[in-house]
């Protein structure tokens, strides 16, 4: 797989995704991804997004300042 932005060689790895939801912060650790060895550019499957989505919306209903939670496949 080559990256979109410089051609670089995707790899599987591991990420931390960040996003804000209304000045509260979420960070998910671990999710799985594929990473350019060339630029670090990531990109997520369709199913890694739709669990993305997932966890979000179920930690809206309850957000601090910062929630960190793991991806866990």
């Amino acid at each position: 797989m080559k990256c979109f932005y410089c051609e670089g060689n995707m790899s599987e790895a591991l990420s931390n995704y960040m996003t804000d939801v209304d000045g509260h912060f979420i960070i998910i650790k671990n999710v799985p991804c594929h990473k350019c060895s060339q630029c670090g550019e990531v990109s997520y499957s369709g199913k890694t997004v739709a669990k993305i989505e997932q966890i979000v919306e179920k930690l809206k209903e309850a957000l601090t300042e910062v929630a960190i939670v793991e991806f866990a496949a």
